[in-house]
């Protein structure tokens, strides 16, 4: 007790000297530190679809990815997928977005910008627009819409849920449904709900920037475009096996 007693009178006569201007700024640096620097620009880009989906006697390649650049509220973006027969090394569907991103709160950010299809042909260009961020539950999931020119409207609602079974397991459901305002035979779009494209991945994540993985997906037409599958004779519904790599950097 009289140790401490003597360590808490030195320590009030030591407050009591006169302290030069470099030991101020040293102790007020020391007392208070340096906030986190969370405004500087950073980037991200993720390979979250990199696969081979086999079945119905053919195969196909399928790629969804995006990254952005920027700080905590403003971010530039960019999406792109689509797939393409393995068999002709053709794409059959590829499209890219170039987005400006603002958060507009702790868990959603607000995103506009453009979206041009490349396949299938005859390509087209969209206004984009839409929210993207974690929902109840811990889904990721997006709603978007799209206006072209000729009243061509569309809409587009996704969604993907990581469960981890193990710290490097995981388990992933994943869907993505696109509407449109009006049929349009020479893109293999219907009025109303068009496509779905869902999934369930397990991938084992050798590391969080490196995880392969296998699953299974479902794809269906609706409406006018499983009409202009059928006359195309595409399938209408296409259940197949996956196999790729989730990549990160």
């Amino acid at each position: 007790m009289a140790t401490m007693n003597r360590t808490l009178a030195l320590a009030a006569f030591a407050a009591t000297l006169p302290l030069t201007a470099l030991a101020q700024q040293q102790l007020t640096q020391a007392a208070w530190p340096q906030p986190v620097e969370n405004n500087r620009p950073f980037g991200f880009a993720i390979l979250d679809q990199n696969e081979l989906r086999t079945g119905n006697g053919d195969n196909t390649y399928r790629w969804e990815g995006e990254g952005w650049y920027g700080d905590h509220l403003n971010r530039a973006r960019f999406k792109t997928e689509g797939k393409l027969d393995t068999g002709t090394g053709a794409p059959d569907e590829a499209e890219a977005q170039a987005l400006y991103s603002r958060a507009i709160s702790r868990f959603f950010n607000l995103q506009a910008g453009a979206r041009y299809n490349f396949k299938p042909s005859p390509s087209r260009g969209w206004g984009a627009f839409g929210v993207e961020g974690l929902a109840p539950l811990f889904w990721e999931i997006g709603a978007f819409g799209f206006v072209s020119n000729g009243g061509h409207y569309g809409a587009r609602l996704e969604g993907h849920y990581d469960m981890y079974l193990t710290q490097r397991l995981v388990l992933q459901p994943q869907f993505e449904l696109n509407f449109y305002s009006k049929s349009d035979p020479r893109q293999g779009i219907g009025a109303g709900l068009s496509d779905i494209d869902s999934g369930l991945r397990l991938r084992y994540e050798i590391r969080r920037q490196f995880a392969p993985y296998v699953g299974v997906t479902y794809e269906k037409r609706y409406g006018q475009a499983a009409r202009f599958a059928r006359v195309e004779r595409a399938a209408v519904e296409d259940l197949r096996l996956v196999a790729g790599v989730r990549v990160w950097w």
